[in-house]
């Protein structure tokens, strides 16, 4: 009885663009090296320099599904390093001639030589921004101060969406405000006086977290969120040296925030300097934000939920309204 013929083997051998070209796996590396054959079609393949200097011989070659079963015929081991794209016409091909049952196929296998890391896809916004900043008349004419105002509305709508509890458009609008981060950092870069980049912007923040996170990376400890943010607090108050605890604190911010936020510098620094007194609803507002922030209520968060239920309110009375009474 004649013995069956091996029908060998096709590695579809993948690679991250956002991984270094030539940091694979050593999975990949073996693979590689024990190929009968390493086939690519795309003779610009960023993996090629370095599988040569390695001592893997690469093939220049689109073959077709068949082909490519036939190349593997006597238990052969042919290695395909896949594109960018992904090579859709062969693996297509591959799956028809396997779902004919008309021919006996090699082994299939998908060999991830690299994978994304967390955060990879943030080189795909940063290229792709960059992209726009140069070929798109819009973008490439807009400015730091231009811009402004995008980041107030974007910065608005992710509270809303962070409000509603909504994930799908809290996970767009978080999108939206990083794409403000990265357009704005773009910008910097052509500054001719002090020009800084996204890796300047995350280096600064990386080090203002580890600095102000001694329990985490250094020797102290905090067992609490509240020994956390004296934490906190203390390594800012060393860093910034303020002359006065209302000094960073803007204000072109809603009001009721900005009460908030200076009621909580007052108290925080333990300073005697309750709220002035004075006529108007100001001065009453302001004492309504100075007990919410002791009571440890966000008044402009509470103001905006009782004004969500007061648009309700105005809804289910349009509805109970005439077509005649609407608008009068």
């Amino acid at each position: 009885m004649t013995e069956p013929v091996d029908a060998g083997r096709i590695v579809l051998l993948t690679a991250s663009h956002r991984v270094a070209p030539g940091l694979l796996s050593w999975p990949a590396w073996q693979t590689l090296h024990a190929a009968d054959q390493v086939l690519c079609a795309d003779a610009s393949h960023p993996q090629l320099p370095y599988l040569r200097e390695a001592g893997v011989a690469v093939e220049q070659a689109t073959p077709s599904a068949r082909e490519l079963v036939d190349a593997c015929a006597g238990g052969r081991t042919v290695v395909v390093l896949a594109s960018g794209e992904g090579d859709r016409a062969l693996t297509d091909g591959l799956a028809g001639l396997g779902g004919s049952g008309q021919v006996r196929m090699p082994d299939l296998e998908l060999l991830p030589g690299s994978y994304d890391l967390p955060g990879a896809r943030l080189l795909d916004l940063v290229e792709v921004m960059d992209r726009i900043r140069r070929a798109c008349p819009w973008s490439s004419q807009q400015t730091h101060k231009g811009l402004a105002k995008y980041g107030i509305e974007e910065a608005y709508e992710l509270v809303e969406a962070i409000e509603d509890g909504d994930r799908a458009e809290l996970r767009e609008e978080l999108g939206d405000v990083l794409l403000q981060v990265v357009f704005h950092a773009r910008i910097a870069e052509e500054d001719a006086e002090a020009p800084f980049s996204i890796d300047d912007v995350a280096g600064t923040i990386v080090e203002k977290l580890i600095h102000r996170h001694p329990h985490v990376f250094g020797d102290e400890t905090a067992e609490t969120p509240e020994e956390v943010k004296e934490h906190w607090l203390r390594t800012k108050a060393i860093e910034k040296q303020r002359a006065s605890v209302t000094d960073g604190v803007p204000l072109g911010q809603p009001g009721l925030a900005l009460a908030a936020k200076l009621a909580s510098r007052v108290r925080t620094a333990g300073l005697d300097a309750p709220p002035p007194a004075g006529e108007g609803i100001g001065y009453e507002l302001l004492h309504l934000a100075v007990r919410a922030e002791a009571d440890g209520v966000d008044p402009e968060a509470a103001l905006r939920a009782a004004a969500r239920a007061y648009r309700d309110a105005i809804r289910a009375a349009e509805g109970r309204s005439g077509p005649d009474t609407v608008g009068v």
